[in-house]
């Protein structure tokens, strides 16, 4: 059997180096270790800190060392600043995925030893970068993801409502279908600033609600102890100001969806196919045309894609399609 070509560093010839002049960083939360091509400095390995003036640092030595490509791993939040800085002084960033690269045998222990894996593992073209979209996209999905958690932070808050009825003894949640609605906001609101009657309180009842004023009375029946009192006011008022977050947000991103470049042509939005009823924590302005003209078709005439479905989609893939070689 004819012996494989090697080249003269002892490598097989399948492993020709595909980026000359890569470097790798491993990422910490107070120490990052960056390892450049060892013919690039006579200290190829080196420590730096994790302040802004430390990354500034890693930027400056990579460029005198020659180097146009980094590769991290996606450790935390911790590679943010560091991959932004980078990418902002022109080097090409990798972003490898941290169980894809656990994955490659003989992974050394130490950070010192991780770094120059890293950039052995870049110099011959074995690292997948992770997708990360365009800036505008990375910004939208940022607004977005923020927002969801104000979402699921608001959404606690009426849990500790429902608890404060319960150790009340108040079944209002039994006889309005969300404490939050029109009808439960109000009588809590009535509550909160001393109403004690159920059948005042129950006169409160929107005209939509399915159970009737005597029935909410009945509820309404309670004790109306200091402390539970205190801890439902909390709940309301907390709940009210994450929602005033929300519609902060909700502006944000309104603005942001305006600056986004223009994919539709001049073609015109199609009409809804009906009109959508919007839910409380979908967001409350019109989608419809700023997802048309940022993606050029119309996804929400998708049957089961409504505009807070594609900002979904929108922010995690973005509108270049080319990054995905099929639909799959």
């Amino acid at each position: 059997m004819a012996r494989q070509t090697r080249k003269g560093n002892g490598l097989p010839a399948q492993l020709a180096a595909v980026n000359l002049h890569a470097a790798g960083s491993d990422i910490g939360s107070q120490e990052h270790w960056v390892a450049v091509p060892p013919d690039s400095d006579a200290q190829p390995v080196r420590r730096f800190g994790a302040c802004t003036a430390d990354l500034e640092a890693i930027a400056q030595w990579l460029s005198a060392c020659g180097v146009t490509s980094v590769a991290m791993e996606s450790t935390g939040g911790y590679w943010i600043p560091l991959f932004e800085l980078l990418e902002a002084r022109g080097f090409t960033v990798v972003l490898a995925d941290a169980r894809e690269v656990q994955r490659a045998p003989a992974r050394p222990k130490t950070d010192v030893q991780d770094c120059q894996w890293l950039q052995r593992l870049h110099t011959y073209g074995l690292l997948a970068a992770a997708f990360r979209p365009p800036e505008q996209i990375c910004v939208l999905r940022s607004d977005l993801r923020q927002r969801a958690m104000l979402v699921t932070y608001a959404s606690q808050h009426i849990q500790h409502m429902q608890k404060a009825l319960t150790q009340m003894n108040l079944k209002l949640q039994h006889v309005v279908s969300d404490v939050t609605s029109v009808t439960g906001m109000a009588i809590l609101k009535a509550l909160l600033t001393g109403e004690r009657d159920p059948l005042k309180l129950a006169q409160l009842r929107d005209r939509h609600c399915q159970h009737s004023e005597a029935e909410i009375a009945r509820a309404l029946q309670g004790n109306w102890r200091a402390e539970h009192l205190f801890a439902l006011q909390q709940a309301v008022e907390l709940y009210e100001f994450y929602h005033r977050q929300i519609a902060a947000c909700d502006r944000q991103i309104e603005t942001h969806l305006q600056t986004l470049a223009d994919h539709s042509a001049g073609k015109t939005l199609p009409p809804a196919l009906r009109q959508p009823k919007r839910r409380r924590n979908e967001h409350h302005f019109d989608a419809r045309l700023p997802l048309f003209r940022a993606t050029g078709v119309a996804l929400t005439v998708i049957e089961g894609i409504n505009e807070h479905t594609a900002l979904v989609l929108l922010r995690e893939i973005g509108t270049d399609m080319s990054r995905w070689p099929n639909e799959f």
